[in-house]
């Protein structure tokens, strides 16, 4: 029986392979970021490059350097490649292919935000719209689980990520890249790399519409988009109560300070209606959002009631305006994502 070589083994062999225009090999470069050996050998690279053509390059040599591994077992190189650090002063610059890019952002935690981009998405996808939905939530990435995508993107012969595609939605998402219970530890310069790396090196192909589900806040990755993407517009996600309006005028200022329009206000789990009663209960308040987008002179795109579906949907990984078209979150959610591509039309 041939015995498979050990990672120790493979990670020798690479120690022997230059960078491409360097004398200095991968590993020591800190390139090398996972093997797997198996029945096919699999070597994971990530390279911050604008040099389209290191990952055709660096794929070659370590195919050669482990073609005569014992047995002969297939060999897979899987290239990463990062877009460097783009200067703040450069300015926003388009994503090749792609007409619109719309933030869904809110200023606090837990209002439903990233509930609100998925539907959302997935409602300008049902009108015939090629959508994009790129969750820029590197720390709490839920994206991937309400679509139910699971496995891993791979990468074209450009080293760019090839998108899922779900329900007609082309999805990037940091949950698709760690396991289910490993933490996105990330410091400043790698936040603004990945973010960087998910809007541009992405191949996201011809697209009307890019929806960015951004983190609670107005932090690194909110800055660094509105830094170097032509944002079209941002949907502002909040609950009725203060406490949550207090950061949704935050997020509403950083936009407005940076020219980004605010396309609208959408205020979730506005109310409560118990099963088999007309009796709404306002667990968080009445009104705040509809109060707040008249205060800031921006539309108001809808309220949003609590309901136990949108919950099942979104865990279940069907968007509802998928899973239950008819339903009333859904209805209102429609009508809030015709309002949007009304106004940026």
């Amino acid at each position: 029986m041939i015995q498979q070589p050990s990672e120790q083994q493979i990670r020798e062999l690479l120690s022997k392979v230059p960078y491409p225009g360097f004398s200095r090999d991968i590993v020591s470069f800190g390139i090398v970021r996972g093997i797997t050996c198996g029945a096919e050998i699999v070597v994971q690279l990530v390279v911050s490059t604008n040099d389209t053509g290191v990952a055709s390059e660096l794929r070659d040599r370590v195919t050669k350097a482990l073609a005569a591994q014992p047995g002969n077992p297939p060999v897979k190189v899987l290239v990463d490649v990062q877009a460097p650090v783009q200067s703040g002063g450069q300015g926003p610059v388009p994503i090749a292919g792609v007409r619109r890019v719309i933030a869904v952002a809110s200023g606090k935690g837990g209002v439903g935000k990233s509930m609100v981009a998925v539907n959302l998405a997935a409602a300008l996808a049902a009108r015939g719209l090629r959508v994009g939905l790129c969750d820029c939530d590197l720390y709490g990435p839920s994206v991937a689980l309400m679509c139910g995508a699971k496995e891993r993107p791979s990468a074209d012969e450009a080293g760019n990520i090839l998108p899922l595609v779900r329900y007609g939605l082309r999805i990037m998402s940091m949950g698709l890249l760690l396991e289910d219970d490993s933490p996105a530890v990330l410091r400043g310069p790698m936040v603004t790399r990945y973010t960087q790396q998910f809007l541009r090196n992405v191949a996201w192909g011809e697209l009307d519409v890019l929806v960015l589900d951004l983190p609670p806040g107005t932090g690194d990755i909110q800055l660094t988009i509105v830094q170097t993407v032509p944002l079209t517009g941002a949907v502002i996600v909040t609950t009725p109560q203060e406490v949550a309006l207090i950061d949704a005028r935050k997020a509403v200022a950083m936009f407005q300070k940076t020219n980004v329009p605010i396309l609208g206000i959408i205020e979730n789990m506005a109310y409560f209606t118990a099963p088999g009663d007309t009796v709404r209960h306002e667990i968080f308040g009445s009104g705040g959002g509809e109060k707040e987008a008249r205060r800031l002179g921006v539309p108001f795109l809808g309220s949003l009631p609590l309901d136990p579906a949108v919950r099942i949907a979104s865990d279940g990984g069907t968007p509802i305006v998928v899973s239950a078209p008819e339903n009333g979150v859904s209805l209102l959610i429609d009508q809030a994502a015709r309002q949007v591509m009304s106004s940026v039309n």
